[in-house]
């Protein structure tokens, strides 16, 4: 006889994933700060990371992409494709992170030398995606975790909030690099 056991209620479960989301999501913040702000970089830089900026706006590109064909999908009510695209967009967001990662810790950080006129702009749109990308990583695990459990309202409820901020990310990513390394500094 095959006996299950009962599953924990839907409350308890919930708890403690909005526990290690918290968790998670604080750490990943704690380590940024001190990857940025407290630690002290390694001086000068290496060959082997020096494509990790190109790498990472082409995942940031990619994760654009995705979120778009995602919401395009969901609207079409092909909800397996939505999901196909919302994890590959969750994938390479999540690689884009640990190559985001890598390459600062060993690079550090990257100052803009581009035009006066140009750093308020820089510095505008680098605020705004380095602020609202703290709101991803706990959206996004809320957003998978309450597909996951079948819970689409409130999956729906969540996205709502994160899909123009995963997107604005995702594309200010892309921004952020063009003005650091593309565009011509004058």
């Amino acid at each position: 006889m095959n006996e299950s056991l009962p599953s924990a209620p839907r409350a308890e479960n919930d708890r403690l994933f909005y526990v290690a989301n918290a968790v998670l999501s604080a750490g990943a913040i704690a380590l940024l700060v001190w990857l940025l702000v407290i630690r002290k970089p390694v001086a000068g830089s290496s060959p082997l990371i020096d494509f990790l900026p190109t790498l990472n706006a082409l995942l940031n590109s990619t994760s654009a992409v995705l979120l778009l064909l995602g919401r395009a999908a969901i609207r079409r009510r092909d909800r397996k494709r939505h999901a196909q695209l919302m994890l590959g967009a969750f994938t390479t967001s999540t690689l884009f992170l640990l190559s985001y990662l890598a390459y600062h810790f060993v690079h550090g950080d990257t100052l803009y030398v581009g035009a006066q006129a140009m750093r308020v702009t820089y510095l505008a749109v680098l605020a705004s995606h380095v602020l609202l990308s703290i709101a991803v990583v706990p959206l996004v695990l809320a957003a998978l975790w309450f597909a996951a459990r079948g819970a689409f309202a409130r999956h729906t409820k969540v996205t709502r909030v994160l899909y123009p901020i995963w997107l604005y990310v995702s594309v200010t990513g892309v921004v952020v690099y063009l003005m650091l390394y593309r565009l011509p500094h004058q």
